[in-house]
């Protein structure tokens, strides 16, 4: 493919560290690896100008060399001379945007906790990654381990393919472990979501760390306005600056570059949108919320009174009951209230993707009080069973209420809307953007890193949108036309695994 200026430097500047790191991709080598310090890039650049596409291009190649992709879910017995590389995103959800993309990418955490195997089931696990003679496994037939070598080769998952051999999560994953081995190469994706911590994480496993990640975003909540990759030295950093539209432009992403404009204000930007939605379809100035988008794509605000008060309506519209939840209702995890001694139950329900954050669907309740069946949007096994504390939050009421709760488990707030902050390193196909809580920050003429704090939150909002933003103008919400249901889910599940985080 033909790089663009910026591009090719950026790409030549990775090449050079991946050089240091042994993974030579001119020569389409792989080379003693150089001793010496880790190192740290970062790629820099505001949607559109092709940091994933770059992202994408080098991990192609990195692994044509040979080099390992680790996925998270199975690694295999260390050599000496395995190089790996693992492509990383903060969020389930992030990491599916890559995997819809042909990257074969995993979260952060799936990369600082790593599963351990039954001693005997890991046998086939080895004999799909690496090959050799059949294993005998006491129970697992030959037509049961064709099937997973077959879905294996198609879909690079081993939890997959000790499904389809008619094996549980829970008879061939014992427990989960912190990571003690080092891996060589890292990339990460919408990087500005990084906090501190998971910066100096993974500085200790990887000794090439490159980052992938948009200046006009927002900083993580308690990071005080700063981004990860702001540490990295300047010379350092590389910055791409051409933007790359998309087949037949996009009016989503015209809208994004347009903030950069230092005289634009709110009113002119509004207008710009009314200007853009009269003659393109794929912005749409909305005179209200539409409920049915809702269920699967959050609504996103700035003030989290909004959000609690969208949430509300969006139950009433559904005439969903007080004491429980619908079947679609959509939730988003909120952490893990588990004491300490719980340790290793904590790490199992965040490594199968209940990390704070990650975007949930309630499929019903489970065989015993205070458990939910879930479906987490973004990962690969993404049905689950956990024990679960759902809090439903109200106008002008200091605590939630909880319709029912495990004594402990994973917690979560509803999902109907969401704020602008916890929207990052998520995209949906429909994007619906709450104007009057943006207008709000403009009133307010509050400024974050030099930037008005409005243009930041309009910026990262707009560029949630993959095919249609709503741009809602009232605060007003449309009826469904139709009831919530689970239909929509059933294509994202590949295999029927059965996991239980906390067995019921």
């Amino acid at each position: 493919m033909q790089y663009s200026p910026d591009q090719a430097e950026a790409h030549d500047s990775v090449a050079q560290a991946l050089r240091s790191a042994g993974v030579d991709l001119q020569s389409e080598m792989i080379l003693p690896q150089s001793e010496g310090k880790s190192q740290v890039l970062a790629i820099l650049g505001k949607a559109g100008s092709g940091k994933t596409l770059l992202l994408a291009k080098l991990a192609d190649a990195i692994s044509d060399l040979g080099v390992d992709i680790i996925s998270g879910d199975y690694e295999g017995k260390s050599r000496k001379d395995r190089r790996s590389l693992a492509i990383l995103a903060p969020t389930n959800k992030a990491a599916s945007v890559l995997r819809n993309r042909g990257v074969q990418a995993t979260t952060i955490h799936r990369i600082l906790y790593t599963p351990m195997y039954d001693p005997e089931y890991e046998k086939i696990a080895e004999w799909l990654v690496n090959g050799g003679d059949r294993p005998e496994v006491e129970g697992i037939t030959d037509a049961a381990l064709d099937r997973a070598k077959e879905f294996y080769g198609a879909n690079k998952s081993i939890p997959g393919a000790l499904a389809v051999a008619g094996l549980r999560g829970s008879d061939f994953i014992t427990g989960w472990k912190r990571r003690e081995e080092p891996l060589d190469i890292g990339f990460v994706d919408e990087s500005s979501m990084l906090d501190d911590k998971q910066f100096e994480d993974l500085q200790e496993i990887f000794t090439t760390l490159i980052l992938f990640g948009d200046p006009a975003q927002l900083a993580p909540v308690g990071q005080s306005g700063s981004m990860a990759f702001e540490n990295v030295p300047k010379e350092r950093q590389k910055h791409l600056t051409r933007v790359h539209r998309q087949t037949g432009d996009s009016p989503i992403l015209d809208l994004a570059h347009a903030l950069a404009e230092p005289d634009l204000n709110f009113h002119q930007f509004q207008r710009m949108i009314t200007e853009i939605s009269a003659r393109d379809e794929r912005v749409v100035m909305a005179p209200s919320v539409q409920s049915n988008l809702m269920a699967r794509s959050p609504v996103l605000v700035w003030r989290n009174a909004t959000r609690v008060r969208l949430i509300q309506a969006f139950r009433r519209a559904y005439n969903a009951p007080s004491d429980r939840l619908l079947s679609g209702e959509p939730l988003i995890c909120d952490g893990i209230e588990l004491p300490q001694k719980h340790r290793k139950k904590r790490i199992d329900l965040e490594a199968r993707g209940l990390i704070k954050g990650a975007q949930v669907v309630f499929l019903g309740d489970g065989r015993k009080p205070g458990f939910s069946r879930l479906h987490v949007i973004g990962a690969e096994d993404p049905q689950v069973s956990a024990a679960s504390i759902i809090k439903i939050e109200a106008p002008d009421q200091e605590e939630p209420f909880i319709p029912f709760a495990a004594r402990m488990g994973a917690a979560f707030v509803h999902g109907a809307a969401c704020t602008i902050h916890k929207a990052q390193g998520s995209q949906w196909s429909n994007v619906q953007v709450f104007a009057p809580d943006l207008e709000v920050a403009a009133r307010m003429g509050r400024i974050e890193a030099g930037i008005p704090l409005w243009k930041r939150l309009a910026y990262v909002a707009i560029t949630r949108a993959v095919d249609r933003l709503f741009w809602v103008q009232n605060y007003r919400l449309g009826l469904p036309s139709d009831p919530l249901n689970t239909d929509d889910l059933r294509s994202e599940i590949k295999h029927e695994l059965t996991l239980e985080p906390m067995a019921e």
